[in-house]
């Protein structure tokens, strides 16, 4: 079970993610601006991006706004995730989103 202090920088990879995520291509300044701001919200947790780069892709590749969420994920990974931990992130989005009937909303 993930602590309080893994739970809130999560949030704010996620949060920060979002912001910066447009789904249109990102000049070279703010990619490198929104990398910069999710290693700082990660603290050097890798695997905390990595998590949030996973459960985006798999719990909104169907969704009607999954480009945001890939670019999401890429941000993540130019943020310094753990590459090696993102599969089995990316299978547990679609675990959850199969729990929840498919819809990608219900686990947002």
């Amino acid at each position: 079970m993930p602590s309080d202090a893994d739970r809130t920088l999560f949030a704010q990879i996620a949060a920060t993610a979002a912001r910066h995520a447009r789904g249109r291509p990102l000049s070279a300044a703010e990619e490198g601006t929104a990398a910069e701001e999710l290693a700082q919200a990660a603290q050097g947790r890798a695997d905390l991006l990595a998590q949030y780069a996973g459960l985006a892709l798999g719990c909104h590749e169907h969704a009607a706004d999954a480009a945001r969420y890939r670019q999401a994920a890429q941000l993540c990974l130019a943020a310094g995730a753990d590459i090696s931990l993102i599969p089995a992130w990316i299978d547990e989005g679609r675990r959850r989103i199969a729990a929840a009937g498919g819809n990608s909303a219900q686990t947002a």
